[in-house]
């Protein structure tokens, strides 16, 4: 809770200081942050899915793969860096331009990041690892700020476009979500397929509800859930990445036409010439 509490606060802040400086802001982008983006992760953590996500297996991988894909990317449409950029002024303007463009911030903000870091993340549910991060309280209040942060580093670079790519990258980009596409089912995959409890733990003791699944129903159920929401997450992604190749794609094209047939000749002389030096 008070992540969210956090998180709204310097949200209205940026807010109110544009407002107070007469700067427009978007008054949708603001419902868009604290209704979908901060309303999703309350309801993640503190609604069935947080409350139960210790006692089932599929409430847990569920969690995780929300705060992982649905959260930054309902958080995005706030587009919390474009607020701080008009906000922040001299050296802290600079400091948060220096951590945006930051190789660790560019390493998770690629595509090529995206689906290796799923695939991994993914795979600790087939391990007995994942029965004692779900068992830990420690562990699941660190997952919850840690794994919406991942997300929102891997998201923010696509929707604000905070980082300069070039058609070429792009397109690259491109075929690396497709395979994404295919490795973020993997981990779901096994889960649902294999018939032996592979967090090591057996059915919760004490009292049940009627409704609860046994042991490996709950394996099934989270292995299908997983593989859904990963499949279903990467499509506006892959929209995305459309929308930014297009503009990326026009920005070049307009810089090319502005160009002198003089410029142009000696562009593509140098073109020409580069590979055999």
């Amino acid at each position: 809770m008070g992540v969210v509490v956090l998180a709204a606060a310097l949200y209205a802040a940026g807010v109110l200081a544009l407002r107070r400086r007469e700067v427009p802001w978007p008054v949708i982008r603001t419902v868009w942050f604290f209704a979908l983006g901060l309303g999703s992760f309350a309801v993640v953590n503190l609604g069935f899915l947080g409350v139960w996500s210790t006692d089932l297996r599929w409430a847990f991988t569920t969690r995780i793969a929300l705060l992982l894909f649905a959260v930054p990317g309902l958080l995005s449409l706030g587009a919390p860096v474009a607020l701080a950029r008009l906000v922040l002024t001299g050296g802290s303007l600079q400091r948060m331009d220096a951590v945006m463009g930051s190789w660790p911030v560019r390493l998770v903000g690629n595509a090529v990041f995206a689906p290796l870091f799923a695939l991994a993340a993914f795979s600790v549910f087939l391990t007995p690892l994942a029965g004692s991060l779900r068992e830990n309280a420690f562990a699941g209040a660190g997952l919850t700020v840690a794994v919406p942060l991942v997300g929102l580093l891997m998201v923010l670079p696509i929707v604000e476009n905070t980082t300069q790519r070039t058609s070429f990258f792009i397109t690259v980009e491109f075929l690396f979500v497709f395979v994404e596409l295919v490795v973020d089912a993997i981990p779901g995959i096994l889960l649902r397929l294999n018939n032996h409890v592979l967090d090591g733990l057996g059915q919760v003791a004490g009292s049940l509800p009627t409704w609860f699944p046994s042991a490996y129903h709950d394996q099934h159920l989270s292995g299908d859930l997983l593989w859904f929401i990963a499949e279903v997450a990467d499509v506006p992604v892959l929209i995305l990445m459309f929308l930014r190749w297009s503009r990326v794609d026009r920005s070049e094209a307009k810089a090319l036409d502005a160009l002198t047939d003089e410029e142009m000749d000696a562009l593509t002389r140098e073109h020409l010439r580069g590979p055999r030096e």
